[in-house]
């Protein structure tokens, strides 16, 4: 019961987390870890998956009622982002990913460093692509994240908000929204094949889910009511939390 509670409670923050910036994983991930610990690592991420896609939905419904989604490239982005995460999903299955444990620290330091240096980054919705141009980063960045989404995970939602504010010029409201339609493409094309394989729990991933939805309505909530200056803190918070997270997983542990 004890561990049944934990993890509701996990998955409760992790919503919330995923909803404004993404990286739930960091919560939600570690506490199946911790709980489960003789599970096999591709079914934690399955059930993880299972849990997530379910509050990221009703981020992303939420955000595109309340705020302008970006669809031209919101589109090609999911959709790179399916065919790419099926093939993460696929590939953890086969090959462990240990070689991105280390390399994944000093990637978000970039990250949080580019962000602390830049105070109005993404503090003007501006966007920077039009037409075929847009279309094809789009896709570029959808796939890439994908397949690291699949294979990997942590912290996918707060890369994607960081490439949308960076490289597309959109504030971090902005980038949020469509974030969310990436990230659901993601964690929907990673759940084929982790449920055709086997590696789901099922009655946990769907009580978790329950929880994670309660976390996402309040965590789009906020969102929406503070606007990209509150997102924006949160993002860094997030951010500097992975590095440590990431840090002691892939040296440390």
């Amino acid at each position: 019961m004890t561990d049944y509670l934990i993890l509701c409670m996990a998955a409760l923050f992790a919503g919330m987390i995923d909803a404004v910036v993404g990286g739930g994983g960091l919560i939600q991930l570690p506490a199946l870890f911790s709980t489960l610990p003789t599970a096999a690592p591709a079914t934690l991420l399955g059930t993880s998956k299972l849990a997530g896609v379910w509050g990221t939905t009703v981020a992303a419904v939420t955000f595109a009622r309340r705020v302008k989604v970006q669809w031209a490239t919101a589109t090609p982005a999911a959709l790179a982002a399916f065919v790419c995460a099926f093939l993460g999903a696929y590939t953890v299955t086969r090959i462990p990913p240990d070689f991105l444990r280390q390399l994944l620290p000093f990637i978000l330091i970039a990250v949080a460093l580019y962000t602390f240096k830049r105070k109005d980054f993404g503090s003007v919705h501006a966007p920077a692509h039009i037409g075929v141009r847009e279309k094809a980063f789009a896709v570029m960045a959808g796939g890439g994240i994908g397949f690291y989404d699949g294979f990997f995970g942590p912290g996918t939602g707060s890369f994607l908000v960081f490439v949308f504010v960076r490289f597309f010029g959109f504030d971090f409201l902005g980038a949020s929204a469509v974030a969310k339609v990436v990230n659901v493409s993601c964690n929907v094309a990673a759940l084929l094949w982790f449920g055709y394989s086997g590696h789901i729990f099922w009655k946990i991933g769907l009580m978790m889910a329950a929880c994670n939805v309660f976390g996402s309505i309040l965590g789009t909530w906020m969102a929406l009511r503070h606007g990209s200056g509150f997102v924006r803190k949160i993002f860094l918070v997030v951010v500097c939390a992975l590095i440590i997270k990431t840090t002691y997983d892939g040296f440390f542990r």
